[in-house]
């Protein structure tokens, strides 16, 4: 598939999707979040992909939204519901494991974006920034429900009506991301991460993923059959019955991701 404004790679399993306005900083415009989201949807569709390295090119992941891009009269209602809320749903809903290589600055709608992946590995030099404060708009995106899940009220009400920038350390220390590592080991670290998940039992990590994130708004009695259910579809794949032959012949196991 070609793109104007992402780039897109697939290898050994990995789809690595990179934002590309270099020169907006990759701050997005209505073509960006298009493109984003049908890029996934492509790696959603894709029995070779296994997992997704969401990064961007340049010095920044992502400066939000870009604002020449809204000049004049702007329906926030529309830019919202048939722009940023299917990406991040999508995001969530996408039943294989999304790493984010946070490269630099991830402000706003990028910062949303950026919370919305499942495992997050952060360059020490990186930033995040709920900036909707600073224009006078209030978070968006995903960013009021990911914020107090990850770092709690207290620290999301300062972090969302200050727009304090959290360095990559600070953010690890909240427990808002995954890693923190140094420029010179961000690539290394992230394809670390993408192997592991790359060779992992694909299936069963994307139930867990709507497992994890249905438990936030369910009972116990409903994690409860949630468990019983997906433990049923997990007991009946490929990758079941590999790890427990791998297991008793004392090897590794070989997934197939289904």
């Amino acid at each position: 598939m070609n793109y104007n404004t992402i780039n897109y790679h697939q290898d050994s399993g990995i789809a690595k999707i990179s934002l590309n306005r270099q020169d907006r900083f990759n701050a997005f415009n209505s073509e960006m979040r298009a493109e984003l989201l049908a890029a996934l949807h492509h790696a959603k569709d894709d029995k070779n992909c296994r997992t997704i390295v969401l990064t961007a090119e340049g010095k920044a992941f992502c400066a939000g939204q870009d604002l020449k891009d809204i000049e004049g009269e702007v329906d926030f209602a529309d830019i919202l519901k048939n722009g940023y809320n299917p990406l991040i749903q999508f995001m969530r809903e996408l039943p294989k494991p999304i790493i984010g290589r946070i490269n630099g600055v991830a402000a706003g709608a990028g910062c949303s974006v950026a919370l919305a992946c499942d495992f997050i590995i952060a360059d020490s030099k990186a930033s995040f920034v709920e900036a909707f404060v600073s224009i006078g708009l209030v978070l968006d995106s995903g960013s009021s429900y990911f914020l107090p899940r990850l770092v709690g009220s207290a620290r999301a009400f300062e972090l969302a009506t200050m727009g304090n920038k959290l360095t990559a350390e600070q953010a690890l220390d909240w427990g808002m991301i995954n890693r923190c590592v140094s420029t010179e080991n961000l690539d290394e670290e992230v394809q670390k991460v993408a192997s592991f998940y790359a060779n992992a039992p694909t299936k069963a990590i994307g139930m867990m993923k709507k497992m994890l994130n249905d438990s936030m708004h369910s009972s116990l009695s409903d994690v409860l059959e949630y468990e019983t259910k997906f433990q049923e579809i997990a007991g009946h794949t490929h990758d079941f019955n590999e790890g427990v032959t791998a297991f008793l012949e004392k090897r590794k196991p070989r997934f197939k991701g289904n």
